[in-house]
Order: C-alpha cells, then structure tokens, then sequence
C-alpha cells in the first residue's frame, strides 16, 4: 500500500481475517478506521504494537474508531497470535501482497 497519511481513503479490499471470514474496508462505513500494517505477526515488534492497540481499543471504540492489522501473514498464523496475545480486532490475512502494495 502507498503511503497513507491521517485522513487518506484507503483502497477498497476484502480480505479474510484471522477467523477465515471475509471482511472488507466498505462494512466500516460510518466509522473511522485505523488501518495499520506490519511485517510479521509473533515477532517482538509486531506483538508490542498489536498488543498496544489491543490495550487501547475501549478508548479507541469510544471515539468512534475501529482497528484492523493487516500483514502477509497466513490466517493460521494470524488466529494463533490472536490466541497467544489475546487480541480483540481483526487480523487481516494478504499473503499476495495485494493490498499492501496497492
């Protein structure tokens, strides 16, 4: 994905999350979305900065935002650091790269 800046519409995609259910951009109309992509999940970086938005999601969810991950992680993958982390938002699975390079 090309560089966004606060406020830039991101491209509409589907992808499937960490439960294999396909979720795309376009169902969080009416919310303000914090998109967020990294690298590799279950790695030391990655796990603090999910486990930050995990942390603060109640405040994030009161101002109206959602949080989606995004990395090319497989939906196995995914749904084991959602289990080992605890996480309370969708992991998005783009394995091709599709999105992130968009």
């Amino acid at each position: 994905m090309s560089r966004l800046s606060s406020g830039d519409r991101a491209p509409a995609f589907t992808l499937l999350d960490d439960h294999s259910t396909k979720v795309s951009l376009s169902s969080f109309v009416g919310s303000r979305v914090i998109l967020y992509t990294y690298p590799a999940a279950l790695t030391p970086g990655c796990t603090k900065q999910a486990c930050d938005f995990r942390d603060s999601l109640a405040s994030l969810t009161e101002y109206g935002y959602a949080v989606l991950g995004l990395s090319p992680d497989n939906v196995d993958k995914l749904a084991k650091f959602r289990e080992t982390e605890a996480l309370n938002f969708p992991l998005l699975s783009d394995p091709d790269k599709t999105v992130l390079t968009k």
